[in-house]
């Protein structure tokens, strides 16, 4: 019981009418390689979930199968879909589709040369990361075209989902460029994301609060 009088410190809660948004990174993808490339989907890399990412996605489904969760949402690529699977069956959802959320497009780097060049320190990724612009690989988006799409793929839940908790099972690229906008700072600060991890974001009039990031105490161990 609080003394009248007092003002305790108490634990967050989202404001009335929020979109609590809960972002999870697909589980592992298969491996890329180089002679063997990813199929395409409208100009992105396909590729399905690896074992351990299959291990992954039942991990997300023990860790929020339990949480009042009203609305599941997937991108395109099927690594959100088979990700969100178990957590869907869990909850009793249907998943939602809501294209503006997929990867960052990387052009002619897709179907998994991206990976080979990242480990390679191609020059091309060097510049990358000192402009914090995919836009330098050829052919792919610029991080202002990504921005603007990832901005209305979360909004447009959010307006849908007022005073609810909604799942996103998206991808590396997205949910950094997510926190990136509503921190106002880079767009690869929030890079780096393990896949099954869970982040949060608050949306309320206008205003996206981060809650947290690169959750992943259901996967240690």
């Amino acid at each position: 019981m609080t003394e009248t009088g007092t003002y305790p410190q108490r634990r967050y809660r989202p404001p009335a009418g929020a979109c609590d948004m809960l972002l999870i990174r697909h589980g592992a993808s298969e491996p890329a390689h180089p002679d063997r490339p990813f199929p395409l989907k409208d100009g992105h890399g396909d590729p399905a979930l690896a074992p351990e990412g299959q291990a992954q996605a039942q991990q997300v489904a023990s860790r929020l199968g339990g949480h009042p969760i009203d609305a599941l949402y997937v991108t395109t690529l099927r690594r959100t879909h088979q990700t969100a699977a178990p957590l869907a069956r869990a909850l009793g959802l249907t998943p939602e589709v809501e294209p503006d959320l997929r990867e960052v497009c990387l052009g002619e780097w897709d179907a998994g040369i991206y990976r080979k060049m990242v480990a390679d320190n191609h020059p091309v990724i060097q510049r990358m990361h000192e402009t914090q612009d995919w836009g330098v690989i050829p052919g792919a988006e610029s991080a202002a075209i990504f921005g603007a799409r990832v901005r209305a793929g979360i909004e447009r839940i959010a307006a849908r989902h007022g005073g609810q908790t909604v799942a996103v099972v998206a991808h590396g690229g997205t949910i950094a460029m997510a926190l990136a906008l509503a921190a106002g700072a880079g767009a690869f600060t929030f890079t780096g994301a393990d896949n099954g991890s869970i982040s949060r974001l608050v949306i309320a009039d206008g205003r996206w609060i981060i809650r947290g990031f690169n959750d992943c105490a259901h996967l240690d161990g």
